[in-house]
């Protein structure tokens, strides 16, 4: 019988991901998304589409993690087979500047969520299987390296303080009431759909501008804080292997190897053939008021339990994202050039969208 699934979060990098692996498996796929003024669907264009097709397999629902009533609701009208739980105000920095919302809805959201479940199987006696996005910056100020699924957390930022209330909410639900609830704890994971605003998109963004005359200069803060960095492709897989086991349980889900920001902006650079320190400028700005030093995992439970591998090294990924960013460049550098050359020509009329370059509705 074909399954069906609940995605929060469903718009973002790895909601993406995961909608196309699911789509693959003979899902029917919902997704979660919020309602807006402006369409936030690019990265699903290309599984999309329209209800009324036949063969449509992927639908959309408006909705919000702080509306406990919807997400009930929700559940009743899909009857999914597992929840993956991916939504959240997921950018670290931010959340020193909201904490509230960030609580709000990245720890008490999932609270809300695993609540609608709870009396959804109480009400009808089916099960739903619940994956939770845990994070590494849940372990924070961390005591050992690599961590792994025993290692002690010591949250550093109000995100990480909300992650780590709702993978205590996980397990507490699991253990009390019976849930197939998993936790996976992700080490950050990067691909060219992450955001714009979280450091490695905006290297790389930045690199394909810069290399293209677009830009002079980068912003960044600290320099020397190690990450575990792995391809979102990946790490969704390692999402649907656990909601796939027979019994829930937490896992860490990283590469196993921790670089520098300062390793990361030296071989974008280097792939453009440019110096990185000719454009990087420090700004106090984007340094956190409590950092996270290094955070390298260890999977080997993932390997053994789950048999998942990353298949994307660093350097492959760096240079995949690079890669990514300069076509984008380069389609904005011949969009302005364009622009520049029909408004430096009298006309008296108006070009029509047919008339523009391809390019220029590439979104």
């Amino acid at each position: 019988m074909t399954k069906t699934a609940l995605i929060t979060g469903v718009t973002g990098q790895d909601g993406s991901y995961l909608a196309e692996l699911l789509l693959n498996q003979g899902y029917l796929v919902h997704g979660l998304i919020r309602r807006s003024s402006s369409f936030n669907t690019e990265r699903l264009s290309p599984i999309y589409k329209d209800p009324h097709d036949a063969g449509a397999c992927l639908r959309l629902h408006y909705g919000d993690l702080t509306d406990a009533i919807c997400l009930r609701r929700l559940l009743d009208q899909i009857s999914p087979d597992e929840v993956y739980h991916l939504a959240a105000q997921s950018h670290v920095r931010v959340s020193f500047d909201m904490p509230i919302y960030t609580a709000d809805v990245t720890g008490i959201g999932t609270l809300r969520l695993l609540e609608a479940i709870r009396d959804f199987q109480n009400s009808t006696g089916r099960t739903i299987r619940f994956y939770q996005a845990s994070s590494s910056e849940m372990f924070g100020k961390v005591v050992e390296t690599p961590q792994s699924e025993t290692t002690p957390f010591h949250p550093r930022s109000p995100y990480a303080v909300s992650k780590v209330y709702a993978y205590w909410t996980t397990v507490n639900y699991r253990e009390a009431y019976d849930i197939h609830a998993s936790n996976g704890i992700l080490f950050n994971h990067e691909s060219p759909r992450r955001g714009e605003t979280f450091v490695t998109r905006k290297i790389t963004r930045a690199v394909g501008r810069i290399q293209q005359g677009l830009q002079e200069k980068l912003h960044l803060g600290n320099l020397e804080a190690r990450r575990d960095w792995g391809f979102a492709g990946d790490y969704v897989s390692a999402m649907w292997q656990m909601l796939q086991q027979d019994q829930p349980d937490d896992y860490v889900i990283a590469t196993g190897q921790s670089h520098s920001v300062r390793e990361f902006l030296e071989l974008a650079f280097r792939r453009v053939d440019l110096n990185w320190q000719d454009h990087v400028v420090f700004d106090a700005r984007y340094v956190r008021p409590s950092e996270v030093d290094l955070l390298q995992g260890d999977s080997s439970k993932a390997q053994e339990q789950l048999n998942w591998q990353p298949t994307v090294g660093f350097v492959e990924l760096v240079n995949m994202m690079v890669d990514h960013d300069l076509q984008l460049a380069r389609r904005e550098r011949a969009l302005e050039q364009y622009d520049s050359s029909t408004t430096s020509q009298p006309t008296t009329n108006q070009a029509s969208v047919d008339d523009l370059p391809p390019s220029r509705n590439v979104a």
